[in-house]
């Protein structure tokens, strides 16, 4: 009589032979010595618990995250007699616009957003195009000390603005050691002509050279990715008769258009965050972050009309909170926006993988 085939159990998938994925690693198993079989089951053990671990692991970095923003959202909208009520956790109680109306008042939101936009993108539309075109140079042109001043380029990633904060300002200041020259040559009002302080030039010289915020790292993003790209590309356009600058113009730069993107949402953050440089050239609070530094005796002088008044530090949380509330939206507005075009751009740049 023949030995009757053992079929598979229901939900098994059959792999070759009739056999189940679960009966050839029995067989496998059969002819592994001990370390191996514990080396397997290791892993199989491994390949069940990761993904619980990566579950809460996100969890918690999502947490971390988006709690600093929930309670921003959730204070903003309160009215200040729920700060002191202690059923009320998220969701507000009195729901009410008073809080942002009074904190865009004392901002004077509108003006310092125009004036936010008009030095941000612009410095960041003009750094974007200078370090585009030093990043391009140290990727694809030998020239004498390359190496040195691509080591320049990374000191300027390492050592932070404040190393050179006052070296700046004097050359603003004093135009660069010529104002003293200037008052004698032409008299006080003439020299007074060359003080840069209080200047959107102060933003925009530093970006026209390549030398803004950060701009060290956006050099690095655009080297790697001009590296990437294959060298034919150039050849074929030198064949047709294109120099240097109209091969950049015509062939390189299309094919950057997302790490064009990148450097240039990087660019805006930063510029839209900064608040120790633009302290160090401008006595004004003519920028959001600036506004934001000040505006705890700006409310006070706006809302209570003294700059020494005391507010409970609890119900002073929903200016605050509405006021970075205020501060962020047109960048998280920005990022939704263009987040695909970000993410893709990040790839293909070589910051991760």
């Amino acid at each position: 009589m023949a030995k009757k085939e053992k079929k598979p159990a229901e939900g098994e998938k059959v792999i070759g032979n009739g056999l189940s994925k679960r009966e050839i690693r029995k067989i496998h198993m059969q002819n592994m010595n001990k370390t191996e079989i514990a080396y397997l089951r290791r892993k199989e053990a491994i390949e069940k618990v990761w993904p619980i671990m990566r579950f809460f692991i996100l969890f918690g970095l999502c947490f971390i995250i988006l709690y600093p923003l929930i309670y921003m959202i959730s204070c903003s909208f309160r009215a200040q007699a729920d700060m002191n009520d202690p059923t009320v956790m998220w969701i507000p109680r009195h729901f009410t616009l008073k809080i942002l109306e009074q904190t865009m008042t004392a901002m004077d939101y509108w003006k310092t957003l125009g004036n936010t936009l008009l030095l941000n993108i612009g410095c960041s539309l003009v750094q974007v195009v200078t370090c585009a075109v030093t990043g391009y140079g140290f990727a694809r042109f030998k020239f004498k000390f390359k190496n040195l001043l691509f080591g320049l380029v990374i000191m300027m990633i390492l050592v932070p603005n404040q190393i050179i904060a006052i070296p700046q300002y004097m050359e603003f200041r004093y135009f660069f050691g010529l104002q003293p020259l200037i008052e004698d040559l032409f008299g006080t009002k003439a020299g007074s002509v060359f003080n840069l302080i209080d200047s959107p030039l102060t933003m925009y010289l530093p970006a026209l050279t390549a030398n803004g915020i950060r701009s060290g790292l956006m050099i690095f993003i655009f080297r790697q990715f001009f590296k990437g790209l294959p060298k034919e590309l150039e050849d074929a356009a030198y064949l047709d008769g294109c120099g240097p600058f109209k091969t950049f113009i015509k062939v390189m730069v299309p094919n950057a258009a997302s790490s064009f993107l990148t450097v240039f949402l990087f660019s805006v953050v930063w510029y839209w965050n900064d608040y120790y440089v633009s302290s160090t050239f401008f006595t004004e609070n003519s920028t959001m972050a600036l506004m934001l530094k000040n505006l705890s005796s700006t409310l006070n002088m706006v809302l209570f009309n003294s700059a020494t008044v005391q507010v409970s530090p609890r119900e002073q949380i929903l200016w605050m909170e509405a006021g970075c509330l205020l501060a962020v939206f047109p960048l998280l507005l920005m990022y939704v926006c263009l987040q695909k075009y970000f993410t893709e751009g990040i790839e293909r740049s070589g910051l991760v993988g």
